[in-house]
């Protein structure tokens, strides 16, 4: 008779092997490249999930996605003329980021990472980290559910506390109004908050929304850097989200420097969705890469600007 453990694991397989499927067809994007992306570019925001017996989830996970191989992102970047990446360990590893870790290995020189830690991670095992290239820590507030602003404060103090010594980022996926209570810690931190997928805005309560001016202001004073990254998770005018358009422009014109650009490949889906257990395999957003890319001469119309945003931001931030 099979264990529990080997009847879950099959049952997972079978069902990240259908989904597998669906997310192969979505891997190469529809849409070719309208724009010369320049040498060097960096898709800052990706996630690898390994198979599950090598990579097993985090048990307090909130959704199960997919698989999402190395291989599959090579062949997505080759196709989007991308040479460099981001790999940022999900919230369904906990503080386990031996898949991101896979996936970085797989890309060499270039691929740079973004782990998740907590306090029994020991700096011995971050000086192992950065030689591994990892150079920056993630807080996920938003899927962990996270609105208490002192909840928000203590997480991102102590995780600057930790990071100063070794010069690393601390990356925050959270709301606008969480971005606002933590503002004057921001512009205090001795390094740099790292703001995911547009800052959590909505991208249907306008430029005047509560919290966007505070985003604008941490990325005009240098002390952030935000990832115009996700807009399918701020807009649901798919596929071009043209009302994504004004707050990227807002963004890139607050300080072109501190903008970066990441598919979220490959776009899982996080929510709570009513009925769906979090073990059950919560399938992927269909993103076509290359329009979301093709978004950016719209979003930033001058070439040198892109090279900033695509090359030179990527390089400074993560150390290529």
């Amino acid at each position: 008779m099979r264990s529990r453990r080997s009847v879950l694991l099959a049952s997972l397989a079978a069902g990240a092997a259908m989904t597998s499927k669906a997310h192969a067809r979505a891997a190469q994007p529809a849409t070719p490249i309208n724009f010369d992306v320049p040498a060097g570019a960096c898709d800052c925001h990706t996630h690898i999930h390994g198979d599950v017996e090598d990579f097993p989830f985090f048990a307090g996970r909130v959704y199960t996605p997919g698989p999402a191989s190395p291989e599959e992102m090579a062949a997505l970047h080759e196709a989007l003329h991308i040479e460099r990446v981001v790999i940022v360990t999900p919230s369904i590893y906990g503080t386990d980021n031996s898949s991101s870790l896979f996936g970085m290995k797989a890309r060499g020189a270039t691929a740079r990472g973004v782990a998740v830690i907590d306090d029994k991670t020991s700096e011995a095992q971050l000086d192992a980290m950065h030689a591994d290239g990892f150079r920056g820590i993630r807080i996920n507030l938003a899927t962990d559910g996270v609105n208490n602003p002192d909840v928000g404060r203590a997480r991102f103090t102590a995780a600057v506390e930790r990071m100063t010594a070794r010069g690393w980022h601390v990356q925050l996926y959270t709301t606008l109004a969480m971005i606002s209570a933590i503002k004057d810690l921001v512009l205090a931190s001795p390094v740099p908050a790292v703001f995911d997928h547009f800052g959590g805005l909505e991208a249907g309560l306008g430029l005047e929304q509560p919290g966007f001016s505070d985003l604008v202001a941490l990325v005009k004073s240098g002390k952030a850097y935000v990832k115009i990254s996700g807009a399918y998770r701020s807009s649901d005018l798919a596929p071009d989200y043209q009302d994504m358009v004004p707050y990227a422009r807002a963004l890139i014109a607050a300080n072109p420097d501190r903008i970066a650009w990441g598919t979220d490949w490959p776009h899982p889906d996080s929510a709570q969705v009513a009925g769906r257990k979090a073990t059950d395999l919560a399938p992927f957003h269909q993103i076509d890469d290359g329009r979301l890319l093709n978004q950016l001469p719209m979003w930033a119309p001058e070439a040198t600007v892109r090279k900033k945003i695509l090359v030179d931001n990527p390089a400074r931030l993560y150390g290529f």
